[in-house]
């Protein structure tokens, strides 16, 4: 069966950096984009990155953009997310996704479009 585990998380003040992971396993990893996602106290679930098949293209939200930066380890069925220069207003769970379309980045960030999810690693950001 597919599973997706992330890891990373935790307490960090303002300014900090975490790296969170994304360890897949049950599917082909290289044929799924992938996706990073986060849910904030009071909010619903938003997009944050996603990567293509290959790597080749990625996509963030605007609030998220020059800090943070996915990648991906198809040899380790492994999504990175690379979180710097935090502030408060990131802390939420953070949740990684697979998708199996083949329809390139713009699709990839809508969770609709996401067949597979992990259980969410909490990230807080103290000020």
């Amino acid at each position: 069966q597919v599973q997706l585990v992330e890891s990373g998380g935790g307490l960090v003040q303002a300014g900090g950096s975490l790296r969170l992971s994304c360890a897949a396993s049950g599917l082909t990893f290289s044929t799924y984009g992938m996706g990073w996602f986060r849910r904030s106290p009071g909010k619903e679930r938003e997009f944050v990155a996603a990567i293509t098949r290959t790597g080749t293209e990625t996509s963030y939200t605007d609030s998220v953009k020059g800090r943070f930066t996915i990648s991906r380890d198809n040899a380790k069925n492994t999504v990175y997310l690379e979180a710097n220069n935090l502030k408060p207003e990131d802390t939420a769970v953070y949740y990684c996704a697979a998708s199996f379309s083949r329809l390139g980045i713009v699709v990839l960030r809508n969770q609709q479009n996401y067949a597979y999810w992990g259980q969410g690693t909490q990230v807080t950001v103290s000020s």
